[in-house]
């Protein structure tokens, strides 16, 4: 018996029959997109999850120019599939690392971390495909408007760079599906087929998922920050630095130091002497687990073993068609 799934206007079977918006404008088997996380995301996961029929892309916030070259190249004789470079757009070398992207033919960009409006137009006219990272509708609606080819809608569950207003991804997806007409990608606590199908429920037609991607194999985080992503449990993250820039922190002694400055309403500059020089790098590259920034989502309470990109994607994809089949029958 095959079960029909209806969400808006399409009907959906399984995930392996599957055909949307996402899956065409990126030319992939799976509309699953392993977020780009600095320090987290070189050519070997990226490969790995395009290989897996998903969208792997490389996580440029933690490169050099020449660094972010040599992990494209790598990249491509890793796979033949499709994959993407994710820009903070606060990069100081951003027209770099721009120029790198074009002359090396990279045929997605997922930007984040800024205003879409500067580089876009650049990207599109070298025919590469523009999506967007945002936290609201207001700015979901500026990236359309931008030109960009979908739009990445990240709740308050994200790791990384965050929203300030806080918004669950539950409450933010249907906002921004009403508010533009194109393709809306969910990100921000999803790391099973479960809430895959609870986002595409709710209008999207993608999922970003970082977090469950750092605990694996062939993710660049160091081995520590790995294991404290999988010994994590409910509650260890919370949202800081709203007075600088948000993310969401795993709980240590910096963590701590972050947290009394905020108490004590220390403004954006004070923060900023505390974070110093290369913060992220030191705790999630070279595994200072008490000093070091350590970013990751609220998924990483579920998290509970390391897994290889493809066994993650298999499980992702196994999960939301089990889900489907469950759901198929069912009517109020």
């Amino acid at each position: 018996m095959i079960f029909l799934l209806s969400f808006g206007k399409q009907i959906y079977t399984t995930i392996a029959q599957m055909s949307n918006r996402i899956t065409e404008l990126f030319n992939i088997q799976y509309p699953i997109i392993q977020a780009g996380m600095i320090w987290c995301s070189g050519w070997r996961l990226a490969s790995a999850v395009s290989n897996a029929g998903g969208l792997g892309i490389i996580g440029s916030g933690s490169m050099y120019p020449d660094v972010l070259r040599e992990h494209i190249q790598k990249c491509k004789s890793a796979t033949n599939k499709p994959f993407a470079v994710n820009i903070p757009l606060l990069y100081p070398d951003i027209d770099k690392h721009i120029q790198t992207i074009i002359e090396e033919k990279v045929p997605i960009v997922f930007s984040s971390a800024g205003s879409a409006k500067k580089w876009t137009p650049l990207l599109k006219e070298h025919g590469i495909i523009v999506v967007h990272v945002v936290a609201s509708s207001v700015l979901a609606k500026k990236v359309e408007d931008a030109g960009c080819d979908a739009v990445v809608a990240e709740g308050f569950e994200a790791g990384g760079h965050n929203g300030r207003e806080e918004t669950t991804t539950m409450c933010l997806i249907p906002q921004v599906v009403e508010a533009v007409k194109i393709p809306v990608i969910a990100a921000g606590g999803i790391g099973t087929g479960r809430s895959m199908m609870a986002a595409f429920a709710l209008g999207a037609e993608g999922v970003q998922i970082g977090s469950r991607f750092v605990a694996s194999p062939e993710s660049s985080a160091h081995e520590y920050f790995k294991q404290a992503v999988v010994d994590a449990k409910e509650g260890d993250t919370k949202l800081s630095m709203k007075k600088l820039v948000p993310v969401r922190l795993l709980k240590n002694k910096f963590f701590e130091e972050v947290k009394a400055m905020e108490d004590r309403g220390a403004e954006g500059g004070e923060l900023l002497e505390l974070l110093g020089r290369a913060r992220s790098k030191k705790g999630m590259f070279e595994g200072d687990m008490e000093e070091g920034e350590l970013e990751i989502g609220q998924i990483s309470g579920y998290i509970n073993a390391l897994k290889p990109a493809k066994d993650i994607v298999k499980e992702i994809v196994e999960e939301f068609n089990s889900v489907s089949e469950q759901l198929g029958s069912k009517k109020l």
